[in-house]
């Protein structure tokens, strides 16, 4: 092994990493961006995808975009305990599955969550270290409405219901470790990659290092 594969080949626990914010405000955008294989903090990422009640949109794939279920479906599941959280969002229900995110965990898998603050709270109180949040708020409020007007999904009045969610889920900023103002969307995916690179190096997230450090002490020079 070369000198500058020892550190990557350190056994971690995986990290999950939160994305919230409002509709609009570029946090979809950014995780797709990390989950591009021709970016470098983007390999390794695994995207937790949600189950929902809402209507699948023409453009989405069931198993790909999400896990389309019925409301009965959906209760069934949080019931069993099947989710790590689950929150309704806009009139429907969204849940995070349970078992693939612990199995990416302990193999030290890195997944990415493109979720609310309810779903947020859930998951600090559930696995707490193994969080890491970050919070994508718009430059204005005047922008986040451009842009939600020229995404072209929604009707006006969808528009101005986003609008007045959008007010409450920014008063929860200060549950995130991070926020970044998403002004230039270039600049904002730099500094997600920019957290990603240095919460994968915590040490309590490397329980290969006390391996490492021993062979260190060992060492006959």
């Amino acid at each position: 092994m070369v000198a500058s594969d020892v550190g990557s080949a350190i056994r971690r626990r995986g990290l999950m990493l939160v994305l919230s914010s409002p509709s609009g405000a570029g946090k979809s955008t950014i995780a797709r961006l990390l989950l591009d294989p021709k970016s470098s903090e983007g390999t390794g990422f695994e995207l937790s995808i949600s189950y929902t009640t809402r209507e699948r949109r023409s453009s989405e794939i069931d198993g790909v975009h999400y896990h389309f279920v019925s409301p009965r479906e959906f209760e069934r599941l949080r019931d069993d305990d099947a989710f790590l959280e689950w929150a309704e969002v806009h009139g429907n229900f969204y849940a995070t599955p349970r078992e693939p995110a612990e199995a990416a965990m302990a193999a030290g898998r890195d997944m990415l969550f493109d979720i609310d603050w309810q779903g947020a709270d859930q998951l600090r109180d559930k696995v707490p270290a193994d969080i890491v949040s970050v919070f994508i708020l718009p430059p204005s409020m005047a922008e986040l409405r451009d842009r939600l007007l020229r995404r072209a999904e929604d009707q006006s009045q969808v528009i101005e219901q986003r609008l007045k969610n959008a007010r409450e889920e920014i008063a929860h900023w200060r549950k995130y470790d991070y926020i970044i103002v998403n002004d230039d969307l270039q600049r904002a995916f730099g500094e997600v990659r920019s957290i990603v690179t240095s919460e994968r190096l915590r040490r309590d997230r490397r329980p290969g290092l006390f391996d490492f450090v021993s062979g260190l002490l060992d060492e006959k020079i």
